[in-house]
C-alpha cells in the first residue's frame, strides 16, 4: 500500500461503500479527476465485482485501485505519504467552497456509506469534515455525486489539469 501511494496528491477512499455502480463510478471519477489511487476499505464492495467493472469503463485498469485494508490501516498508510484526510460529509464544519487551503495540500477524500454515510470514527480521523452546499430540497447527495464534486475541487486547487 505504501509503495501505490508514495507521492501521491490526491487518493479516494471509500469507506463501506456497497453499491456496485458507486464504487464504479468513483473509480472512474477518480481516474478523470487525476487522482493517483482509490482504497476501498474493508466492508466496501469487492472492486473486481462485473458491476463495479463495468460502471469503472475501464478506469479500474488506469490508477491503483487497493482493497480490504482496515481504515486505520489505510489513515497511517495515508498519513506517512504526507496526504491531509478530508472527509466528506453533509454535516462538515467547513464548506467545500470556503476549504481553499484544504483543497490545495495533497489530500486523500473520506468517502462513506450510501445509507449512513461516514461512521464516526472515521469522522475522528479526518483533519478537516468539509461539507457541500445544498441549495435546493435534496437532503443529501449521491455518495459517486459527491466524490466526483470533491475529487475535481481538489484537482482544480491542486492545478493537477497543468
Amino acid at each position: 500500500m505504501e509503495a501505490a501511494l508514495s507521492g501521491a496528491r490526491l487518493v479516494a477512499v471509500l469507506t463501506e461503500t456497497q453499491d456496485p455502480g458507486n464504487a464504479g463510478t468513483i473509480i472512474r471519477a477518480a481516474d478523470a479527476a487525476g487522482a493517483d489511487a482509490v482504497v476501498l476499505v474493508k466492508g466496501s464492495v469487492d472492486p473486481t465485482n462485473p458491476k463495479v467493472v463495468r460502471a469503472t469503463a475501464g478506469s479500474l485498469f488506469h490508477l491503483p485501485v487497493l482493497a480490504g485494508v482496515e481504515l486505520d490501516e489505510a489513515v497511517r498508510a495515508l498519513q506517512t505519504a504526507g496526504l491531509r484526510l478530508l472527509a466528506a460529509d453533509g454535516h462538515g464544519t467547513i464548506s467545500l467552497f470556503d476549504a481553499e487551503a484544504e483543497l490545495g495540500a495533497p489530500s486523500a477524500w473520506l468517502l462513506g456509506n450510501e445509507a449512513r454515510g461516514l461512521a464516526p470514527e472515521a469522522l475522528d480521523m479526518a483533519d478537516t469534515v468539509v461539507s457541500i452546499p445544498i441549495y435546493g430540497r435534496a437532503e443529501s447527495l449521491n455518495v459517486a455525486s459527491a466524490a466526483a464534486i470533491c475529487l475535481y475541487a481538489s484537482a482544480r486547487a491542486q492545478d493537477l489539469g497543468r
